[in-house]
Formats: C-alpha cells, sequence, structure tokens
C-alpha cells in the first residue's frame, strides 16, 4: 500500500466521487481511479460500489474513510505543530542552573521574546548540571565556572563583585570599604569546598597573603547568613547574591578584584537547534561582561 493510494481514496470518498475529487483536488481523475484500483486489487476489497452511474462507499470504504479522516486529522496537527514549533510559538526548553539568580534573568528575557515556549529549570550544583547537559535531559546549562571543552559552546553572560558581609554591630561595619589584609585572623564562615566563590575568593586571600581564621565551613548561603547574624564570623558573597537584612552589613574589598561569573552552555551539536538557538540569541542581546 503506498500512502498516495491512501490520498486518492480519501479524496474521492471526501468529496462524493471521481469527478469531484478530480476538481476539488486537482488531481486527473485517471490518476484517481488508477490509485483506489491499485488499493482494492492489492487487499482484495471493494471500496466503492456501482449504483446506477454513480459510484458510493461500500461497507468496507466507510470504515476505511473513518480511518482515513482520522490519520490525515492528525497529519494535519502534527504538520501545525511543526509550523508553530519552527515559528517557535510551542515547544519546550529545559535549562539546569547552579543558581537562581542569572537563571531567573533569563527566562525572563527569554519569555517575553517566546511566551508560547514551556520553560523548566532545575537547579543543582555544577557536576549534575554538567552530567544533565551531556545526557541530554536538559538543553542549556547555566554555570559559574567551566573548563575548556571542544563539545561545549560557553557564552559568558554576567561577572559581579564577592564582598564581604557582616553583622551591624562588627567593628568594621561602618567601614565604606575593606583592604584584603585587614582580614587577617578574622573568624571566617566559608562555603563548601566546589563553591565557585569560595575558590574565587580564597585565591585573592592567597594572592594577598592573608589567612583568616576558619570557624565554620557551610554550604547554605542562607545558613551562611544566620551564623553571620548570630555572631559567628563573617563571611563572602557575590553582591548580586546578597539578600539585605538590617542586622547585615555588605563592604566592598578595596584592593582585590574578586568575581564571580555566569556563563551559558551548551552542546556544540546542538547549537543549531532552532529553540538553543533563540535562547542563545537572547543572552547575546541581554548578556553584559
Amino acid at each position: 500500500m503506498r500512502y498516495s493510494q491512501l490520498r486518492s481514496f480519501h479524496a474521492v470518498a471526501s468529496a462524493g466521487g471521481f469527478n469531484a475529487a478530480a476538481a476539488q483536488f486537482h488531481i486527473s481523475q485517471p490518476t484517481l481511479t488508477a490509485q483506489v484500483g491499485l488499493l482494492e486489487e492489492e487487499y482484495g476489497v471493494e471500496l466503492f460500489v456501482r449504483k446506477g452511474r454513480r459510484r458510493e462507499l461500500s461497507d468496507a470504504g466507510r470504515q476505511l474513510l473513518a480511518i482515513t479522516t482520522r490519520l490525515f486529522a492528525e497529519e494535519g496537527e502534527a504538520q501545525a505543530f511543526l509550523e508553530q514549533s519552527r515559528e517557535l510559538r510551542t515547544g519546550k526548553l529545559s535549562i539546569s542552573a547552579v543558581g537562581p539568580f542569572h537563571v531567573t534573568e533569563m527566562l525572563a528575557a527569554f519569555n517575553r521574546a517566546h511566551p508560547g515556549i514551556e520553560l523548566a529549570v532545575k537547579l543543582g550544583n555544577s557536576t549534575a548540571v554538567l552530567d544533565d547537559l551531556f545526557d541530554y535531559k536538559s538543553d542549556v546549562a547555566i554555570l559559574a565556572y567551566i573548563d575548556e571543552d571542544d563539545r561545549l559552546l560557553t557564552i559568558p553572560y554576567r561577572r559581579h563583585p564577592v564582598a564581604v558581609f557582616l553583622r551591624k554591630d562588627h567593628r568594621l561595619a561602618r567601614r565604606k570599604s575593606i583592604a584584603i589584609a585587614e582580614l587577617e585572623g578574622e573568624p571566617m564562615i566559608i562555603r563548601e569546598h566546589g563553591s565557585t566563590t569560595r575558590r574565587a575568593f580564597e585565591e585573592a586571600l592567597l594572592a594577598a597573603k592573608t589567612k583568616p581564621r576558619t570557624v565554620m565551613e557551610i554550604g547554605s548561603r542562607e545558613a551562611i547568613r544566620e551564623a553571620v547574624i548570630r555572631g559567628l564570623g563573617i563571611s563572602y558573597v557575590s553582591v548580586a547574591e546578597f539578600v539585605p537584612d538590617p542586622d547585615l552589613r555588605l563592604i566592598p574589598i578595596s584592593n582585590a578584584e574578586i568575581y564571580t561569573y555566569a556563563h551559558v552552555v551548551v552542546l556544540k551539536k546542538r547549537e543549531t537547534s532552532r529553540i538553543v538557538g533563540a535562547f542563545l540569541d537572547v543572552v547575546r542581546q541581554t548578556r553584559k561582561t
């Protein structure tokens, strides 16, 4: 059975006859007759019966028409879906990110440009985010740090300075800025191993030959804030991620450039995907380095 044979049968059955179908669909009547005849011959079934000068659907023809009506309706639905996907009026984009701040900004910009696209976001550490990308569980990854990899396309998106934050009654709380050497011996609450903020901060301390006194290591930003509020020590944070609190003060570091970054990462082989490409276009339009 050829698809063209089913299409010809459906055209004749829907139009009410061979001549009507030929006129409606701009197909020659002999072509329609031949296609339907081949279908009947191949399966040994009579789809049309003669009644006088007319040919009407047989019982088998009526049953087949019900099937082809569903078939071609779904074909039309599939075509409409693909057309909408091509025009980015429908579809789904999955994103894995190491934090909510930058990804929320990107999603808002993308949603304004393509409101018909469903967006799904999953948060995790750097390893989990990259694994999702390589396993095709996500379309886009948002990472603070990324090693060079020939399989990946990486776009720098944002950078933000890292500052110290401390309780409002701390001896340095009224300062407009702090020199990094002033942190020598200071009780410090640090982020967990693998934190890119911690790595950037520790590299700056090492370069300045300054060593605070580590009193606690915590893997939660919220828990670190509470520890600082309770006077257990001071800590550091990307300025973009600092949540103001009446009990806290955020103090810039005057003599060290310490930054955190956000990178948008996709598999190079998926760069040509329309939906991924559309997201990258939005990123390029809104990014600041």
